[in-house]
């Protein structure tokens, strides 16, 4: 158990180095925090609850017009942008960044992570 959470920090760590990056989260579908690089850590757990919510929500919306299943979500604000994309049946992947960064490589980065937890977590 113990070198499953040493890789899903890991994986957290290297997430958080990709430029622009403010805050990253694993969590379960359920909205249960598995592990986060936040400095609000009164806040992550609610996070984390309420991005499941968003992406299952996203998920039952386009399952209803017959779009499929969304890869990813991304809210923009003023302050910043918060994208949950999930990782498998099990898991999800929370980012915040900064309001004016660029996604290209920071979309690749969370696609790659998604899948590497995905595979930690089976």
């Amino acid at each position: 158990m113990s070198d499953t959470i040493e890789m899903v920090d890991k994986l957290l760590a290297d997430l958080k180095n990709v430029g622009g990056v403010i805050a990253c989260a694993a969590a379960s579908r359920d909205g249960l925090l598995i592990r986060a690089i936040m400095q609000k850590e009164q806040i992550v757990e609610s996070l984390a609850a309420m991005s499941a919510t968003i992406l299952g929500a996203a998920e039952t919306a386009t399952t209803h017009v017959e779009m499929g299943i969304p890869t990813r979500v991304i809210v923009e604000s003023d302050h910043g942008k918060l994208i949950v994309v999930g990782a498998g049946p099990k898991a999800l992947l929370i980012l915040l960044t900064s309001p004016d960064v660029g996604l290209g490589l920071i979309l690749l980065e969370l696609d790659k992570s998604a899948k590497k937890l995905k595979e930690i977590l089976t």
